[in-house]
């Protein structure tokens, strides 16, 4: 009874998963690209977990500062290393598709989650209301980052001859040098000028309630090994995408947007509503809010930059629905955040909206 009281239900279960997946591509009898883009994905979940946990680990080996650095880099690294694999292959539709479900993904699905799992515990929870603006702000600017490119397509369309997409790619170079100043900008803010604002009163709780922290060797090799295997089961993963999206019914951007983006955060969104539920709402904002920033500023911003050099230019022109989507979750998120306490019921209402969008791109029909 003492051994299966310990069997808790955990994400790291699916990484059985791990050598199903690698069954799946390399064995020619058991080929079949719906299983493979759906046991890839499961089993990239906890391998972005244990990325997470690691760099947690060596945050509190090398201080604040440097933590929060590799926090930044790290965060989202499952999420990069799929979109990279995706634009090697030309997906550029499912790239951004990605990069869009991600923003909302986190500040809809994630947060509204915690809001809702957290406000079940406690009736009223309250959060730093400069560090929220703050991030919400600079989410607005990188929505307008992205809106920018899209105005300027349907502007130039009206007038023939003026318009390249040699010259639309060069602002969205441009755009994206400005979104990566302002990353920057953040950091400093949050790290070193106002980091009082972002401090978490009680910093060392984590979720290492084990005791014993990893050491920096082990917290490297399991970074290492997990980003290795995540970048295989990625290629996996995107190889698979035609397929899956035509058996499973729906359309690519969908793929993109639901269930990639999904993928990509689900490590984060349970330390997130873990965290709402000790009534530690800074810490669930700064999780789903900063993860979509780092997805604005600096994964969107990176991807254009690297584009070129992998044969597939990306620009940030994103299509009217996406674009819509980003700008809607910002705003609603900004006017939730506004009075510095939260509950339930706003958690219920970002859910919704997640919805909303979610049924939108189910029926939005193909760009071809």
């Amino acid at each position: 009874m003492g051994k299966l009281g310990k069997l808790k239900p955990s994400l790291d279960w699916l990484l059985a998963l791990v050598p199903v997946a690698f069954a799946l591509h390399y064995v020619p009898s058991l080929q079949n690209d719906t299983a493979l883009f759906i046991v890839s994905g499961l089993a990239i979940i906890p391998l972005a977990g244990l990325m997470g946990k690691a760099t947690e680990h060596l945050a509190a080996k090398m201080g604040a500062g440097i933590g929060s650095l590799l926090n930044a880099t790290f965060g989202n690294a499952a999420e990069l290393i799929i979109a990279l694999v995706a634009l090697q292959k030309g997906l550029i539709g499912v790239v951004k598709a990605s990069i869009t479900g991600s923003i909302i993904g986190n500040l809809l699905l994630v947060l509204g989650i915690s809001l809702v799992a957290g406000g079940a515990k406690h009736r009223e929870m309250k959060f730093s209301r400069v560090a929220a603006q703050s991030s919400t702000a600079s989410l607005l600017l990188a929505a307008i980052g992205l809106l920018i490119p899209s105005v300027f397509h349907f502007a130039a369309n009206a007038t023939p001859g003026s318009w390249t997409p040699v010259l639309e790619r060069q602002l969205s170079v441009a755009i994206s040098v400005v979104l990566l100043g302002v990353y920057l900008c953040t950091l400093i803010f949050s790290l070193l000028t106002h980091k009082e604002h972002f401090d978490s009163p009680d910093e060392g709780g984590g979720h290492d309630e084990s005791g014993a922290g990893w050491s920096r060797p082990k917290s490297m090799t399991v970074l290492l090994l997990s980003t290795v295997v995540v970048a295989v089961l990625s290629e996996f993963l995107v190889g698979s995408v035609e397929a899956a999206h035509e058996k499973l019914g729906v359309s690519e951007v969908f793929v993109g947007i639901i269930i990639v983006a999904i993928i990509g955060n689900a490590a984060e969104h349970s330390t997130a509503v873990w965290m709402a539920m000790k009534n530690k709402l800074d810490l669930s904002l700064g999780i789903a809010v900063g993860s979509s920033l780092q997805i604005a500023l600096f994964v969107a911003p990176v991807l254009v930059l690297v584009s070129g050099f992998l044969g597939h230019p990306m620009d940030l022109e994103f299509s009217i629905p996406e674009t819509a989507a980003v700008i809607v979750s910002v705003h609603i998120v900004a006017q939730i955040s506004n009075d510095g306490e939260s509950n339930w019921l706003e958690g219920a209402q970002l859910l919704s909206v997640y919805l909303i969008l979610a049924i939108l791109f189910y029926y939005l029909p193909a760009a071809h």
